[in-house]
């Protein structure tokens, strides 16, 4: 299985995964499972993977369909969840988490995802494929499901730094409107900024300013700025995309999923108290199997890193062969739309509108803002 460079940014062309197989909770054999699953669904899927050969080499050879598919490379250390991003930075070298990423970083793939440690593969990222120019801090975005057929929103950050400031919401803002864009086929996304209320005086000072950069650049930004968004509106159609501080966001995320786990729990429960209510979830099994579907957690896996010089997907630690084929489809779907290109010349044009506007340039007018490539 030999290893193959492809352009990534050609849409005849084969995409490349790199995929760390260690470092989940549910171990490689999770992961392999959601590799039979991709390459079965992508057929311009091809992959990188990383871990112990001596492990992952008898999960292979048992599933023929990954032979022409996947690279396996031999890393013989993990990065375990008790890591500290700081000890990764110095001693990863020859980590599964550190050699996928480095296949990014290399050319070799075109994102990479690994359900290990957030921190430290945040850490690594930023080491080894190093911000976006005039990129202030990283953000994670995650997904959110909606009541609107197949519609997602975009919520950052989800944890990649527990603080922002009002500069960072603004940039936050725009990543987020180029993964709404090019990732999900929205023109012009709605943006909200997350507080506690809508009313214009609540929230802390920072906020009040966020607000008011937000309202002011929205045009530049070619997006529609809505204003202060609740907690009850993450999973609205109301908005394409909530920004938000780290800490916040994080909080949000790990709220939804134990919502959605506690929702089946609830209904396993109900449909099989008694007879009837058995005798009911029979007759309605499709429509409750359509339920199911739409609030698991599991397929909308995979917080992306934004604002590096590549794409890279956190899957959730404890995700299974769905979670990690959901992350695997995510990080093929942007990597195919070049997403990191698309927000490296996002910010790069936003940052010159705003400089000419300052000082009254031509950039002043809201159209020099856009990119004809998004």
């Amino acid at each position: 299985m030999a290893s193959q460079t492809h352009n990534p940014a050609s849409t005849d062309a084969r995409i490349v995964i790199s995929v760390d197989a260690m470092g989940g909770d549910k171990g490689p054999a999770a992961v392999v499972a959601g590799l039979v699953a991709s390459i079965a669904r992508l057929p311009d899927l091809d992959v990188i993977l990383h871990g112990d050969e001596s492990v992952l080499q008898p999960l292979l050879a048992h599933e023929r369909t990954l032979a022409q598919r996947v690279t396996l490379r031999h890393a013989a250390r993990v990065v375990t969840m008790e890591d500290k991003p700081s000890q990764v930075m110095r001693h990863g070298l020859g980590t599964s988490m550190w050699a996928t990423i480095e296949a990014v970083r290399d050319g070799e793939a075109a994102a990479a995802v690994s359900c290990g440690n957030t921190g430290a593969l945040m850490a690594v990222s930023m080491l080894r494929l190093r911000k976006l120019p005039g990129v202030g801090r990283p953000a994670i975005a995650s997904l959110f499901p909606t009541p609107g057929g197949d519609k997602q929103n975009v919520m950052l950050d989800m944890g990649a730094d527990v603080k922002a400031d009002p500069a960072n919401l603004l940039q936050y803002a725009v990543m987020g409107v180029s993964y709404a864009r090019n990732g999900m086929g929205l023109a012009r996304p709605r943006v909200g900024l997350l507080n506690v209320g809508t009313e214009e005086h609540k929230g802390r000072p920072e906020l009040h300013e966020a607000n008011g950069l937000l309202a002011r650049h929205a045009a530049t930004g070619e997006f529609d700025y809505i204003g202060y968004v609740e907690g009850t509106d993450i999973l609205s159609e109301r908005v394409d995309v909530i920004v938000t501080d780290g800490f916040t966001g994080n909080v949000a995320l790990k709220t939804a999923e134990g919502t959605a786990r506690l929702v089946s729990s609830l209904m396993r429960q109900a449909l099989t108290s008694t007879v009837f209510s058995r005798l009911g979830a029979l007759l309605a099994a499709r429509a409750l199997r359509r339920l199911q579907r739409r609030i698991d957690p599991r397929r909308v896996n995979g917080g992306v890193f934004l604002g590096l010089k590549g794409t890279v997907v956190k899957s959730h630690g404890g995700a299974d062969a769905t979670g990690i084929a959901a992350a695997i489809g995510l990080a093929h779907r942007l990597a195919k739309a070049g997403l990191t290109e698309r927000i490296a010349a996002r910010v790069a044009s936003f940052e010159a509108a705003g400089q000419d506007a300052a000082s009254g340039g031509p950039g002043n007018d809201a159209g020099t803002g856009s990119v004809s490539s998004e």
